[in-house]
């Protein structure tokens, strides 16, 4: 694991070693100065002790989850960790990581926290001192995101690159070569995904605690307002009806223009989707009366999101919030699940396909801005070109794609099937999906009768070499088209992820779970 000790204290690096010459006197106005708190000096899950030996806020929030199996004291103290006055900046921010604590992280720390609260104890016997400890400070990084991230008031959010590198056709985090605002699809559906985390998170609290059922309600409400904007703001938010995929958009002086990518972007609002138990709703009477209000006085703002569709059929006695509407989830997984565009053989592509022959262009002043599909090393140097998001494989995106289809198949049962792949003629309930992505993606680590794992490409020694060929390198992103492993090669961190899919995995071919991770 890529555990290590980690030492910065940002007021002494500002400041310079006393035995050496004083530093730069523009170094106190630059990288960092502001988080002057900070105080660095704690054992921490990095994404590489070799090319990457610093913290990054998202990545360790992923980390946590394959942690949380086998060392779950360890994983609510991270988590918690970050949180403390001494990481988290007193506005509420997280710190991104070592050469830029300022830039905004994709706010999936709330996620890690119930994933790993719900994996580390049966119901009814879970840490809720953990839950509870987490989940004020989550509030408090939840209102830093909506005070600094929502320009406008109107519940669509921009964040900058978000993670995601060079995926868009600007460098989102700074400012755009075209002038105006980008209001980002991204952006809104992690905020929507962080509420409705937020959402069950209060009320499991509030099973014990009835205060929590107000907080609840906010968090309810809030998801709906941002599920409202990014499907009908302006007509029709940041959905484009001819495509059937969501898009980051440009506001120049109020004039507003799609840009047509077809990108992980456009499926982060499928993850902001909770599936809520009736029975326990009826346990808690001041949510549900103002739950039933809600829905009952506010439907133009409820008429879009799929929250309550199949009630009339028991709806097998739950109740789901989600950004998508049936139709609109269809549409989007149409794409995702075509072979030609996002799925390939290792899992979903973070760019489409269709971009290899079909390049997103846009001509601007300052010159062509073009995005094409590039399934391994980035052709762009867009972000340094270190990594690549316009279309190798990424694990956290897929897991997050895996567990998404999960919950909506909570919902939906076997009344929502799928063609999958798309134009194949099979057709499959979401949870099938869901195992066809995680089984596409663990055999990028699974030997073949040759001996050969698609993650080592044609190296030799992976395969042949007894000293080797039982070692199993963790890369940082994956080809689309071959699978072989890019970027950093010891990313124990968030593509250990793939552990959960290798496992369940593993009984279909008779090996004990044990033995495939």
């Amino acid at each position: 694991w890529s555990e290590q000790f980690y030492h910065y204290v940002v007021k002494h690096w500002l400041e310079g070693d006393p035995a050496q010459p004083p530093p730069p006197a523009e170094r106190g106005h630059g990288r960092n100065s502001d988080w002057m708190h900070v105080y660095n000096r704690d054992v921490l899950s990095v994404p590489d002790k070799w090319e990457y030996p610093w913290y990054a806020s998202w990545d360790l929030a992923f980390h946590m989850i394959p942690l949380a199996s086998v060392d779950p004291e360890f994983a609510k103290q991270q988590l918690i960790l970050f949180m403390r006055e001494w990481y988290m900046h007193a506005s509420g921010q997280l710190p991104a990581y070592e050469f830029s604590f300022s830039d905004a992280n994709p706010p999936v720390h709330a996620w890690a926290c119930w994933r790993v609260y719900k994996m580390t104890g049966p119901r009814g016997g879970r840490d809720r001192h953990f839950l509870a400890r987490v989940f004020h400070k989550l509030m408090i990084n939840f209102t830093w995101w909506v005070n600094r991230k929502d320009r406008t008031g109107n519940n669509l959010f921009s964040g900058g690159f978000l993670g995601l590198d060079n995926i868009g056709v600007f460098d989102r985090s700074r400012p755009l070569p075209t002038g105006g605002e980008l209001e980002q699809a991204d952006a809104t559906a992690w905020m929507a995904f962080f509420c409705s985390t937020m959402l069950t998170m209060a009320l499991e609290l509030a099973r014990e605690d009835p205060v929590y059922e107000d907080v609840a309600s906010k968090f309810f409400e809030h998801f709906v307002a941002i599920a409202d904007a990014i499907n009908t703001l302006g007509g029709t938010g940041l959905w484009d009806e001819t495509d059937g995929f969501y898009y980051d958009q440009l506001d120049l002086d109020g004039a507003r223009f799609p840009l047509r990518v077809r990108s992980l972007v456009g499926a982060v609002p499928l993850f902001a989707a909770e599936v809520l138990e009736l029975s326990a709703l009826d346990k808690l009477p001041g949510f549900r009366s103002r739950l039933e209000w809600f829905l009952a006085n506010r439907q133009d703002l409820t008429d879009c999101i799929s929250y309550d569709e199949m009630r009339g059929k028991k709806a097998h006695g739950h109740f789901l919030i989600a950004i998508p509407t049936r139709q609109r989830l269809e549409r989007v997984l149409r794409t995702l699940l075509a072979e030609d565009e996002f799925l390939s053989p290792w899992g979903i592509r973070s760019l489409s396909k269709f971009h290899e022959r079909h390049p997103y262009v846009l001509d601007h002043d300052d010159g062509e801005h073009r995005v094409r599909y590039t399934p391994g090393e980035a052709d762009s140097r867009l972000f340094g070109g270190n990594s690549n998001w316009r279309g190798p494989v990424w694990l956290p995106m897929n897991y997050l794609i895996v567990e998404a289809l999960e919950r909506y198949h909570r919902y939906y049962r076997n009344e929502l099937m799928v063609e999958c792949p798309t134009g194949s003629g099979r057709w499959m309930t979401l949870k099938e999906v869901a195992k066809e992505i995680a089984a596409r993606v663990a055999r990028l680590f699974l030997p073949d009768r040759a001996g050969r794992r698609p993650c080592h490409g044609d190296d030799p020694r992976w395969a042949f070499d007894p000293h080797w060929r039982d070692l199993v390198l963790f890369h940082e992103y994956y080809h689309a088209e071959t699978g072989r492993g890019l970027g950093a090669s010891h990313q124990t961190g968030w593509t250990s992820l793939a552990a959960r899919f290798m496992a369940e995995l593993a009984p279909a071919h008779g090996t004990p779970p044990g033995d495939a991770i």
